[in-house]
């Protein structure tokens, strides 16, 4: 890896987990709104629904954490929570076409195995007694493996859940210690065994690199000892150091963070190990074996994204939320329920909603968004097949992109792309700075050292 060239490029700019991002969404949007662009959903493509379900409570606060979440609350206050989001369910699922089926499920937090699986039963129920699923829905949950039980496993499966991510972040103790994160209860091989074994179809590990103590070397060591344990997908997360957002991170400061050079010789070791091993990269940090459906999507240029994570074009959905601070992601909509929790839970048991902010899009946006999401996953882009798919001609594309190949040429000569006026294609090298030619196609960029991370 070019480490003078990537340092070239580590700039601010949006991850592009959504276009346009989350910094736009706005407090005029509004219950009817949210209600409106539901009823439009259902006659949107793509067809298929996604659920996420957010739960805000963990045991023990990780001190790098970016996430809306809290330390565990008393039993009757997760109750409470848990039939909020029933109720929430049940007000979003009136409004939808039963005809449409679940394609994925995804429970994310905080830690969602940190509340009684009885609970997790409970919400699994109610979507189950309203829709049907896709013959390959994805039913997944993130967890962190210092609470998880074997028997949890079984029981999770039996629930009707398919892929597990296991939040490891790091196989080193001490470091954990660090960042007030306790290490997996039960050797994580064990516990992957017996996921595979209960009949789970995916296992993702997930590994963090630029936390307080970590070195290349130990950064290593923990990637070896996922490849050992062999995950059919594994996460290597760059730590977003924002502390003007999330104030707990300031502590990790006085421990010392490594620095850009440190983090991105992290990101070049890991990337070696993997690719050497036989995984597949998958856009800007995932990696998946080569028989996953993920990574046969990228070969045929069908990997697709939304707030759940790289996904094919056959399970890709529309997202509805549920819970505080969880997003919706419409064909033509965001919508961001109430981050805090006592509010969340007020305004559902009063109305059934808890919209705080959102964001309605052009149709001229929707184009962007999806230029830009070929470009993130499948590194891919032709003007004359997405013009074709918007039934626009490609002047008009070039007019909505506000396209000017000046923009292309810092990528061009220093062979990150190749483009032909046409299509544009990347390189391998290029794949490290993906949204820094991502943000070369967006009209609404702004940016600012406090408004987004670093690229790299």
């Amino acid at each position: 890896m070019n480490i003078d060239l990537i340092k070239k490029y580590n700039r601010p700019g949006p991850r592009y987990t959504s276009y346009p991002p989350a910094t736009s969404f706005h407090s005029g949007f509004t219950d009817a709104d949210y209600k409106k662009h539901i009823l439009k959903s259902n006659t949107d493509e793509p067809n298929n629904i996604s659920f996420y379900v957010h739960i805000p409570f963990c045991s023990k606060m990780c001190l790098f954490c970016g996430c809306n979440t809290s330390l565990l609350k008393g039993d009757d206050v997760v109750n409470r929570y848990v039939n909020a989001i029933i109720k929430e369910i049940e007000t979003v699922s009136n409004l939808l076409d039963k005809n449409r089926k679940i394609s994925q499920i995804h429970w994310g937090g905080g830690t969602p195995n940190s509340i009684s699986l009885d609970y997790i039963e409970k919400i699994m129920n109610t979507f189950q007694s309203k829709f049907l699923y896709t013959e390959k829905a994805e039913i997944a949950m993130e967890c962190n493996p210092a609470y998880l039980e074997f028997e949890d496993i079984d029981r999770l499966a039996e629930i009707g859940f398919n892929r597990l991510s296991l939040g490891i972040q790091d196989f080193d103790s001490e470091i954990l210690k660090l960042v007030n994160r306790d290490s997996s209860k039960h050797p994580v091989n064990e516990l992957v065994n017996h996921m595979k074994k209960a009949g789970f179809k995916g296992v993702n590990l997930d590994l963090i690199y630029g936390l307080p103590h970590q070195t290349v070397e130990s950064f290593a060591k923990s990637v070896k000892q996922a490849i050992e344990i062999s995950p059919h997908r594994l996460v290597t997360f760059s730590y977003a150091h924002v502390p003007w957002v999330k104030v707990a991170q300031k502590k990790l400061e006085t421990y010392g963070l490594p620095n850009p050079e440190e983090k991105l010789a992290m990101f070049d070791a890991g990337m070696q190990l993997l690719t050497k091993a036989g995984y597949v990269a998958i856009g800007m940090d995932h990696y998946a074996k080569p028989n996953d459906e993920l990574s046969i999507a990228l070969k045929n240029k069908k990997l697709h994204r939304n707030f759940q994570g790289y996904a094919t074009r056959e399970t890709t959905a529309q997202v509805y939320g549920f819970g505080a601070s969880s997003i919706s992601q419409l064909n033509g909509a965001y919508i961001q329920n109430l981050k805090s929790l006592n509010k969340y839970m007020e305004s559902v048991e009063a109305k059934g909603f808890a919209v705080e902010r959102g964001y309605e899009m052009t149709d001229n946006e929707i184009i962007t968004r999806d230029v830009i999401t070929n470009i993130m996953c499948n590194g891919y882009f032709n003007f004359t097949e997405t013009a074709n798919n918007f039934n626009i001609s490609d002047k008009k594309l070039k007019e909505i992109l506000e396209f000017s190949e000046d923009k292309l040429k810092e990528f061009i000569d220093d062979d990150l792309i190749k483009f032909n006026g046409e299509a544009l294609e990347i390189q391998n090298d290029g794949f490290l700075i993906v949204r820094n030619i991502a943000m070369a196609f967006d009209p609404l960029l702004e940016t600012s050292e406090n408004k987004f991370s670093k690229t790299v």
